[in-house]
């Protein structure tokens, strides 16, 4: 059923992972997609892959994201569907943090979603949806993940705030955060094989439902808040993680 037929999309980080999964699905639900991503080359592969739209843009860089919301706007005029996925991960404990960390964490994660829904809200249709990607982790207290637990629930924020203040445009803001996933994110934090065996082997005895979550799950629920089936439903949070936070 193509319950998302003429609706525009954007959805950030959408190269790989959760975003690349959730664009297909916007795609399978009948939605014109567009995503971002840093790196050129993934954007392009992934687009060509996905036979859609994709722009070179930091989340992490408030130009970037000006930038974006201009050719966005030049090129589709307003949108439906704003899906900011765009996150990255760093890990130490709080004696042990750099200030680089910190800011590479938070610029992308924080002040990046932050800007992208501050300067996407005029090129928004009344009606439209955005869905922030969190993380179980937001609501959990977990050594070395001070820095990127903070950012996670510094959205869970924004995304509650924005849901009062765009309400009056029938605007839905909600958060989808997945525990454990299987994607590519932990690799992309420096981890080699065997270390990220061990973190699975750990993650696994915690989680009631004894698997880890895919981007393909996390992907549909987003289709789901940007459907009618979820047109009553605004600054709610969806914690996909196994019973893991339980």
């Amino acid at each position: 059923m193509k319950s998302l037929n003429g609706r525009i999309a954007l959805v950030t980080g959408g190269n790989s992972g959760i975003g690349y999964a959730t664009a297909k699905e916007l795609i399978q639900s009948g939605a014109e997609v567009m995503i971002t991503g840093r790196r050129q080359d993934a954007v392009q592969k992934a687009a060509a892959e996905l036979g859609i739209a994709g722009f070179v843009a930091d989340q992490g860089k408030l130009q970037d994201i000006e930038q974006l919301v201009t050719d966005v706007a030049n090129k589709y005029g307003k949108i439906d569907i704003l899906f900011i996925n765009a996150g990255v991960l760093a890990g130490a404990s709080i004696e042990n943090a750099s200030e680089k960390d910190f800011d590479y964490v938070m610029d992308v994660n924080f002040k990046g979603a932050y800007f992208t829904l501050s300067r996407f809200i005029p090129v928004l249709n009344n009606g439209a949806s955005v869905v922030f990607l969190s993380s179980n982790t937001a609501s959990m207290n977990g050594i070395n993940s001070s820095i990127y637990s903070s950012s996670k629930a510094a959205i869970n924020s924004i995304m509650k705030i924005a849901a009062l203040e765009l309400a009056p445009r029938k605007i839905r803001v909600n958060a989808v955060s997945p525990g454990p996933t299987k994607t590519e994110i932990m690799k992309k934090a420096g981890l080699d094989e065997q270390q990220l065996d061990t973190i699975n082997t750990w993650l696994l005895d915690r989680i009631p439902l004894r698997d880890m979550g895919t981007p393909e799950n996390v992907g549909k629920m987003v289709a789901y808040f940007c459907g009618d089936d979820a047109s009553f439903i605004t600054g709610a949070e969806i914690i996909m993680d196994g019973g893991m936070s339980l």
